[in-house]
């Protein structure tokens, strides 16, 4: 069998044939492995339940789309109630544009000739007869960042929204204190023509506290109120932006009292997916202590995995496994054996003994630690879950998607 491109397999040199068509099954061995896959079952459940959580406060959802920079993926969040997607690079806003995304809030600085270009393009594109054109928001913490982009956008006779960004001390970017949200406001004055500002944003993932996330959820309440009470915001309804995936309970809690007229955007990417290891721990919290989360059915669940083959039984109690940093995400914990199965013998997979552990990771080779006597063999075939999808999802460029009997589906493309 040739190969389509790392991790897929059987589809000869330009053939367009629908891998879905094909009847691929990984458990057939008709996958070259490692391979990342993703669960359609458990993607339909994540994209229910977030827009539902989302629905329930009556605010918008903006997933990020730098955890899996997979347009299929995109259509589908947008499909089911998303408002618009967030990126966090020029070159994503580029990506997420090409393919049809119509809203797209960067939640970050836009600087450089080549960055300002990319957008420029995209916002100067004619609309299409009927449609409203690309929106794009990005954002400004200081003076600086406002003139960086005034200078660029004036001189092409454009304007570009920006939502200011508000920071804790220590944290990453973002106004600090009150003179410096005094500053930017002063430069969105001398720049408003080509900088239009839309609202506020911040990012709470940099602190750790629930108290010191609230308090700086509520300053941003309160400088939207400001800036919107004193006509500052220019067109359209304005904005108010904030949550990763791990704390978009608490921020839904504290945005969902804002006045009417905003449009409250919540930016978890993480959920679509999920995963065993941070975010499982984030989402049991929320399980416990949220409300509507408690009434909903379930909650999420991780719809990854890597699968790879057992290489080496080299020492009764280490089995060397067929991945490694080049396949799946180590920076938030090592993979889990979740799943084994022996071709040929067994008819379904099985879980995997809860003694078996990662304990290493080289480029493409696991250490698992397994206990004398177990029952393993060279060509043993083992289903790994993840912790943090981001960076498992750029070490691919195409996903299979398989249905609950482990058939192919269809192929998503990644585009990092």
């Amino acid at each position: 069998m040739g190969q389509l491109d790392k991790g897929i397999g059987a589809l000869a040199p330009g053939s367009t044939a629908d891998p879905g068509s094909l009847g691929w099954n990984l458990l057939a061995e008709e996958l070259s492995l490692p391979a990342a896959v993703l669960y359609e079952d458990r993607l339909a459940h994540n994209l229910r339940w977030m827009q539902t959580f989302i629905d329930e406060y009556g605010l918008k959802l903006a997933p990020h789309g730098k955890t899996t920079m997979a347009p299929k993926l995109f259509r589908r969040q947008l499909a089911s109630g998303a408002w618009g997607l967030t990126v966090a690079t020029a070159q994503q806003a580029l990506v997420a544009f090409r393919h049809g995304v119509p809203r797209v809030l960067m939640a970050n600085l836009l600087v450089g000739r080549r960055n300002l270009e990319m957008v420029a393009e995209a916002l100067a594109e004619p609309r299409v007869e009927g449609g409203e054109g690309f929106t794009f928001y990005c954002l400004v913490d200081s003076p600086g960042a406002v003139e960086h982009l005034g200078r660029f956008f004036r001189e092409r006779s454009l304007a570009v929204d920006v939502l200011l960004e508000l920071g804790p001390p220590g944290g990453r970017t973002g106004a600090r204190d009150v003179a410096q949200e005094e500053a930017v406001l002063r430069a969105l004055d001398e720049w408003k023509d080509a900088v239009r500002l839309s609202g506020v944003e911040v990012y709470e993932g940099v602190l750790k506290e629930e108290a010191d996330i609230r308090d700086l959820l509520r300053r941003a309440v309160a400088v939207l109120e400001r800036v919107v009470g004193e006509g500052r915001v220019q067109g359209g309804r304005p904005i108010l932006s904030g949550a990763g995936s791990a704390w978009y309970d608490v921020v839904a809690e504290e945005f969902a009292s804002v006045r009417d007229d905003v449009d409250v955007v919540l930016r978890p990417g993480c959920y679509l997916t999920h995963d065993v290891g941070a975010y499982r721990a984030q989402q049991e919290r929320i399980q416990a202590n949220n409300p509507v989360a408690r009434r909903m059915h379930g909650g999420l669940v991780p719809a990854l995995q890597v699968w790879a083959y057992v290489l080496s039984l080299p020492e009764p109690e280490r089995a060397i496994v067929g991945l490694g940093k080049r396949d799946v995400a180590f920076d938030a914990g090592y993979p889990s054996a979740a799943l084994r199965f022996r071709p040929g013998v067994d008819e379904r997979p099985t879980p995997a003994p809860a003694h078996w552990t990662v304990t290493a990771m080289m480029d493409q080779h696991a250490y698992l630690q397994i206990s004398p006597g177990d029952d393993v063999r060279v060509g043993d075939m083992l289903g790994l879950d993840i912790s943090h999808p981001c960076l498992t999802f750029d070490k691919w460029r195409q996903i299979a998607v398989l249905d609950r009997d482990y058939r192919v589906v269809e192929l998503v493309q990644t585009f990092f």
